[in-house]
């Protein structure tokens, strides 16, 4: 069986020209990046936004497991399919983080013959986007700290500094650092540490902008640190975000490469949907859906996490209104979440299944409660008998939800057809879109909303510390902004270990964080990381590249 990689170096890719012009743009509307990848200028977006907008499509999943669910890989099929079905269709992804890539779990750009290439190049530099991210939230920071040094006219409170620094890697050791030693040369001692570049606010501001002018305002309103007298201080007092903007010049124009059936792909931004909002950018959709009858894009982890944040953020600040959401799962997933381990999960096992299905179950719950239709896709496995195939289906008929089998892994866009067909009957039906709280809610009770009705949690606890940021944010006028919840992504609950649907549990909120430039306020729950560290045998030591440039490894 070849590996991803190996089926993405035998693509026969089109010039990024010839793509272009499948959706109707002309080598002046590019910024080339060699034969394969462009950007697309600005200008477009000016042309095209009078334009009617096509059908959009979300994809999303249960809770993601070991036994992985292939949410990327079925977005990226389903675009195939639904081109072979005469749809013009265009698919819109993340760009992969190197954290990840070099981490757990390789690369991201789907797998088997569902996936966008060149393969390498995304998931590794690609245009240098996410770089930009880090390079303009750390200049941030760098005239941050000069500020202090240079006589601090803002009377910040070194003690109240929120703004950390990025880098776009998995860095434990990095988590919390001590600044500024040295001696009256080397700045102020403080304490700080790092995130990693896709949790920055500065990639929430990239994904969530309107265009460059609006990215800048953006960039205006984030608050790096407080005074002594509780007022906060931003981007534009340290005059910062003219400088932040110009690094961002190029990084906001959407990527476009293809697909291993040259369907075109935008793949542009990057937040992590555990930690951030977990979609692509505005920008690359909604140039997508001016341009193709389908955009199909994806949020990231499971339904609990990115769809809830794309359905309650993403369409608020960009307008979108869903025409159908795909709910991917797959047989192994579910035994895990009933109670298999990872290495039994090829074994029948009806009874586990039947118990893992329940977090399916509740996913499909949660996406009903937008008003979107869904469809569940199934993601085969060879492993897979029909009997457990069966239960599924037979579930999500009973609970009144499409399901179709997906077989794009081994067959591309051939084996998405009937997932393809029943989305575009989905999307044909009545749609009652709606948000799952008002903005004029209290930020408790917003917060409490999601954990009560997306988790299923019995009660929600906040920290003094987490009740009382809140308290200030309100009062500082930032009460009306959505909330973006950071959780696991393994489980509904804030506990990774507790799989399938648990119940009777409660959620703590142990910190919240203002991302005013972004647009929303970030609960931080149960031990999430913003800054993820590296397994007992990273990927990154299975990865090598050869004399003559062939990459080895790379998922």
């Amino acid at each position: 069986m070849k590996s991803d990689i190996q089926i993405a170096q035998e693509a026969a890719m089109k010039p990024i020209t010839e793509i272009a012009s499948i959706i109707g743009l002309a080598e002046e509307d590019l910024e080339l990046y060699g034969r394969y990848k462009a950007k697309v200028s600005l200008h477009v977006w000016e042309r095209l936004k009078k334009q009617p907008s096509g059908k959009l499509v979300l994809v999303t999943a249960i809770n993601p497991t070991p036994a992985g669910e292939g949410k990327t890989t079925i977005t990226v099929g389903l675009g195939q399919a639904l081109n072979r079905l005469g749809k013009k269709a265009i698919i819109a992804l993340r760009e992969p983080s190197l954290g990840p890539s070099f981490g757990v779990k390789g690369g991201a750009a789907g797998g088997g013959y569902a996936q966008v290439i060149p393969m390498e190049d995304i998931n590794l530099h690609f245009t240098g986007d996410i770089h930009a991210v880090s390079t303009a939230h750390n200049l941030l920071a760098a005239l941050l700290d000069n500020h202090l040094h240079q006589g601090n006219r803002l009377n910040i409170d070194p003690r109240q500094v929120v703004l950390r620094r990025v880098m776009d890697l998995n860095e434990r050791a990095l988590r919390n650092i001590v600044i500024g030693l040295g001696g009256k040369v080397n700045g102020v001692p403080r304490e700080s540490g790092f995130d990693i570049s896709v949790a920055s606010e500065v990639m929430a501001a990239l994904c969530l902008a309107s265009d460059l002018m609006d990215l800048k305002e953006r960039f205006k309103r984030i608050v790096v640190a407080y005074t002594y007298e509780g007022k906060p201080v931003t981007a534009d007092d340290l005059k910062a975000a003219g400088s932040m903007a110009l690094l961002m010049k190029d990084a906001i124009k959407p990527n476009l490469v293809q697909t291993l059936e040259n369907t075109p792909a935008f793949v542009h931004g990057g937040p992590f949907a555990n930690i951030a909002h977990g979609a692509n950018s505005i920008m690359a959709t909604q140039i997508g859906l001016k341009l193709a009858d389908y955009t199909v894009t994806e949020a990231g982890f499971g339904a609990d996490l990115g769809a809830e944040k794309f359905l309650n953020i993403v369409c608020r600040y960009a307008g979108f209104k869903p025409d159908a959401v795909v709910l991917v799962a797959t047989i192994r997933a579910l035994k895990n979440h009933g109670g298999v381990p990872k290495d039994a999960l090829n074994e029948p096992n009806l009874e586990a299944l039947d118990r893992g299905a329940e977090n399916l179950e509740k996913q499909l719950e949660n996406i009903k409660k937008f008003g979107v239709p869904v469809v569940v896709a199934l993601n085969e496995f060879p492993t897979d008998t029909q009997e457990e195939i069966n239960l599924i289906i037979n579930k999500c008929q009973a609970l009144g939800a499409e399901v179709a089998l997906s077989k794009v892994w081994a067959q591309g866009g051939a084996g998405g057809e009937e997932l393809a067909q029943k989305v575009i009957k989905a999307a044909e039906q009545p749609n009652n879109f709606r948000f799952l709280y008002e903005l004029n809610q209290p930020l408790k009770s917003k917060i409490e909303t999601i954990c009560r009705e997306i988790y299923g949690a019995s009660g929600v606890n906040y920290t003094p510390e987490a009740s009382r940021m809140i308290d200030r944010f309100e009062e500082l006028g930032y009460g009306n902004l959505p909330v973006c919840n950071a959780k696991t992504q393994y489980s509904l609950s804030d506990n990774p270990d507790l799989k399938g649907r648990p119940t009777n549990f409660e959620v703590t909120i142990r910190e919240v964080r203002l991302s005013a430039g972004a647009g929303f306020v970030v609960a931080l729950t149960g031990a999430i990381m913003t800054m993820p560290g590296l397994g007992k045998t990273p990927a990154a030591e299975k990865i090598d590249i050869k004399p003559d440039g062939e990459i080895l490894g790379l998922f």
